[in-house]
């Protein structure tokens, strides 16, 4: 009968060892490495979500817009691009309406329109102030 237990406890262990396998832990959290390389949007989430410092930068560049963005200033810009609206309208329904277009060159605030007579149709030439230039042509019908 020892003989017997000693044979059958001999035979368990060698049958769980050769059943047995490796235990690799392998984490599934992001947050602790992950197995997968393509968490990394939750990782930065979770940083983004927990930085309470602000870059120095993004608030100098704020007080500054804030500062020299006023009523009058944006009163100004609106006027001017009402002005822009009515002579680009006045320019079209003159090319395409009783009136004719006369060439010459004309100065808008810091615009300077030129007009010419072109073998396609009615260029115009759009200078602004900081160097900016704009040619458009309306052709003929």
């Amino acid at each position: 009968m020892k003989n017997f237990l000693l044979v059958v406890y001999f035979t368990a262990g060698l049958l769980s060892h050769t059943l047995a396998q490796s235990f690799v832990y392998h984490p599934n959290n992001p947050s602790f490495g992950g197995n997968n390389p393509l968490n990394y949007s939750a990782m930065l989430n979770a940083a983004q979500a927990q930085d309470r410092n602000k870059d120095p930068a993004t608030l100098t560049t704020s007080r500054a817009s804030a500062t020299t963005t006023n009523s009058l200033t944006n009163f100004a810009q609106s006027l001017q691009n009402q002005l822009l609206s009515r002579i680009s309208s006045s320019l079209i329904g003159n090319q395409f309406g009783e009136g004719t277009l006369r060439p010459g060159t004309y100065t808008f605030g810091n615009f300077q329109v030129q007009i010419t007579n072109g073998s396609d149709g009615v260029v115009l030439r759009i200078v602004d102030g900081q160097g900016g230039e704009t040619s458009i042509t309306i052709p003929y019908f």
